[in-house]
């Protein structure tokens, strides 16, 4: 998913994306999942690749690999998301492609980066999640590990390739040089864990698993109301107090195991367990209702379907319907960032394989790169 991802957030902004596949099959992730639309090509890929153009190449054989050069040297960025060492057997690594556009920008993401003892291993986002120490500190306290059903090592080393890769850009801008920028799931992952790793070089104590609570705030979880579950954020003291007063339990506030967040966070659990049957009388909306009409932050927990077909998702956009040559169309969430000025569109839907192969050998064709019949 991460170099996918990375490219799809760049063509967002209005790059010209080219996706090069393998003969054949192409991008594995075009057979994956256990379910189809209309065509051939998964709905994981569909949710991958739009605004991006694809060509086959393979890039084992000696002619396709000069056309990838020629590519490289109209670039301003090369993404390749492979085990370190793949791309230089292929001829396609850094320090060959640096030769070929000194101004290029090469963003490599791999499952634990290009160097140290663990470079060589395979990148997948459970074991990304398992190495980080992430999923130690997931799920229930003292039930099997669980990781996080977001791949949080895929899409965020996504996200930090991106982001280094435009500060890269803007490196050029004074060096009139490319760069090599280097991301992974591990680092990802890793990088992420700002309470947990806090806790840890606060307390000298690795952080356990603690449900749906927080590292920093207490009470701050779900909890389960009549008729089903919703969560709320006690985060700062008038937060606490706020809700006490909505609960009917004021005499927690003088309560010296509750007085202040420190304590309340080291006595989380015995003080959501005396907090528990209140919650249970009255439903989920009105509990909702209550809190935030007091200014405690709250909201139902909702499944993908309620929340993608919210009013507050059509409001900011996040589902749209991308018409398709072979689907029709199909649902994808939308732009998670705006911009006022330049808004995102999508231009191309996800590429067939090789839909754009012969139109972009003809656009080398007329720039004298490669040899070949010029584009009318």
């Amino acid at each position: 998913m991460a170099g996918p991802f990375c490219c799809m957030l760049l063509g967002d902004m209005g790059a010209d994306v080219i996706k090069v596949e393998p003969p054949h099959v192409g991008d594995s992730s075009r057979r994956s999942m256990g379910f189809r639309l209309k065509g051939d090509d998964s709905p994981g890929f569909l949710a991958l690749n739009r605004n991006k153009r694809s060509i086959v190449l393979d890039l084992k054989n000696a002619e396709d690999r000069e056309i990838f050069y020629a590519l490289v040297k109209t670039a301003d960025i090369v993404v390749e998301n492979g085990r370190p060492g793949v791309a230089d057997r292929l001829g396609i690594g850094w320090n060959t492609l640096r030769n070929i556009n000194p101004r290029l920008i090469y963003a490599s993401i791999s499952g634990f980066g290009p160097g140290g003892p663990w470079a060589a291993r395979p990148g997948y986002d459970l074991i990304a999640q398992a190495m980080s120490g992430l999923m130690s500190a997931v799920g229930q306290p003292d039930q099997e590990p669980v990781k996080n059903t977001t791949p949080v090592g895929d899409l965020g080393s996504a996200l930090f390739a991106a982001y280094g890769i435009l500060s890269a850009l803007f490196g050029r801008e004074k060096t009139g040089e490319g760069q090599l920028v280097t991301a992974s799931l591990f680092e990802a992952a890793l990088g992420l864990s700002i309470w947990e790793t806090a806790e840890l070089w606060g307390t000298g104590r690795s952080p356990k698993p603690l449900g749906s609570a927080n590292r920093m705030s207490a009470p701050y979880q779900a909890v389960q109301a009549s008729d089903g579950w919703f969560v709320f954020a006690a985060a700062n003291q008038k937060l606490w107090l706020a809700l006490l007063d909505v609960m009917g339990h004021q005499e927690l506030a003088e309560d010296p195991r509750f007085i202040d967040n420190s304590v309340r966070v080291a006595n989380a659990r015995e003080l959501i367990a005396l907090l528990r049957p209140s919650f249970r009388t009255r439903t989920v909306a009105e509990w909702v209702e209550m809190l935030l009409a007091a200014g405690v932050p709250s909201g139902p927990i909702l499944n993908y379907e309620q929340s993608t077909t919210s009013e507050h998702a059509a409001a900011c956009r996040m589902v749209q319907d991308i018409p398709h040559p072979v689907e029709g169309s199909f649902k994808a969430l939308g732009f998670a960032v705006k911009l006022s000025a330049t808004p995102q569109e999508v231009r191309y839907p996800p590429p067939l394989l090789d839909q754009h192969g012969a139109h972009i050998r003809r656009e080398l064709a007329d720039k004298g790169l490669i040899a070949g019949t010029s584009a009318p």
